[in-house]
């Protein structure tokens, strides 16, 4: 089996804890790693996705796949209300503690993870390192025999993520784990020995890499898993904080869609005070969680259709960029038609709010006279 290899990324390591107002640079930082690994990610997985289904296994690879999609957009979704809240640095302590519920608290949306797992973004990130990993080492997608060494390092630093993970797991696991582990290393370390004399470990990698990312997933899994089975008081509180993080979110997605586009979408935030405090009795606490996930899911709708409305007039301006470049390319930029069409139609896509029904319809001029000038 013939694949192109795509680039690959791990996920960034997030700054501060829950509750911190975090550093501002820190922030900035972590945001632009993110972006950049959100994008590698989806280009991977489509690839991964294309090599299952030409290589006819697309049914047996089709869990791991859905799930690692699934943790891709719930973290893509995850990143839209952080950029929000973030404001192009424009924050003061009580936006820098939002940041934070957003990235550490759990990721909870129509997006449906198995299990009803629970995951921060931190975690879905691994996650989904950690199932790309294998769905590429099962698909045979890996580097030639030129790159072991670069997959010897790899693996040292998967093995020290797990142990990380391992000092998660509760004392009457954790020395299953800890052995587990301790096998993972001894076999690299007869690995890396055997490629320090020369031999081909080739064949002694995939299995070890395929062994290392299942245990990582499984480790990861079940620490959530844990998390999510504390008390439903607990629970409840967490989602009630994730919630109110993301509605001040929203609210800025909302502002920043009204001002630019006309007509924007109507619909309103959820108001999670109206929830009013998390009860603490066995009776209540049920109906209060799923009055909470309905309310989750009323912000998923406000989030896709506010973002919707502001994508569409990006990409009209993208739309006339080209025309314009394709224009130039045919040195008919600077006829009368085109200079004065385009120039309705820039002073339109710049108005605040942008008509969106005229400016479709200046862009679209814009394209005729442009065809006509050309033919």
């Amino acid at each position: 089996m013939s694949v192109q290899q795509a680039a690959t990324a791990t996920a960034p390591v997030a700054p501060g804890k829950l509750g911190d107002a975090l550093d501002p640079a820190a922030v900035q930082t972590y945001l632009g790693e993110l972006d950049t690994w959100i994008r590698v990610r989806r280009t991977e997985l489509d690839e991964l996705d294309a090599a299952a289904i030409s290589a006819g296994r697309g049914g047996e690879l089709t869990g791991d796949m859905s799930l690692a999609l699934a943790l891709w957009k719930a973290t893509a979704d995850r990143y839209q209300l952080v950029f929000a809240t973030w404001d192009g640095g424009r924050v003061l302590r009580q936006e820098r503690e939002r940041i934070s519920a957003l990235i550490w608290g759990r990721l909870d949306g129509a997006t449906e993870l198995p299990g009803g797992l629970a995951v921060s973004l931190p975690e879905a990130g691994r996650l989904c390192d950690a199932l790309t990993g294998q769905l590429r080492t099962r698909l045979a997608l890996v580097p030639g025999a030129d790159e072991s060494a670069a997959r010897v390092r790899a693996l040292r630093a998967q093995l020290e993520r797990i142990r990380d993970q391992v000092g998660l797991e509760p004392a009457n696991d954790r020395d299953g784990a800890i052995a587990t582990l301790a096998g993972l290393m001894g076999r690299l370390q007869g690995v890396t020995a055997k490629a320090e004399r020369g031999g081909d470990v080739g064949g002694m990698l995939g299995p070890l890499e395929s062994e290392a990312t299942t245990f990582e997933r499984d480790l990861i899994v079940g620490n959530a898993r844990r998390r999510d089975a504390r008390s439903q008081i607990l629970s409840a509180r967490e989602l009630r904080a994730d919630l109110e993080a993301r509605s001040a979110a929203l609210s800025k997605l909302v502002d920043t869609c009204i001002a630019t586009v006309d007509p924007a979408p109507r619909y309103a935030v959820p108001d999670v005070a109206l929830l009013g405090p998390v009860p603490v009795t066995p009776d209540e606490i049920g109906p209060y969680l799923q009055r909470l996930d309905r309310v989750s899911q009323a912000m998923e709708v406000v989030q896709h259709a506010y973002s919707d409305a502001l994508e569409e007039h990006t990409q009209l301006v993208g739309l006339l960029d080209a025309y314009a470049a394709k224009a130039r390319a045919a040195r008919v930029a600077d006829r009368p038609d085109l200079v004065e069409s385009e120039r309705a139609a820039r002073g339109l896509l710049e108005r605040r709010p942008c008509p969106m029904a005229v400016a479709r319809q200046l862009v679209t001029t814009y394209q005729t006279w442009l065809a006509k000038e050309i033919s």
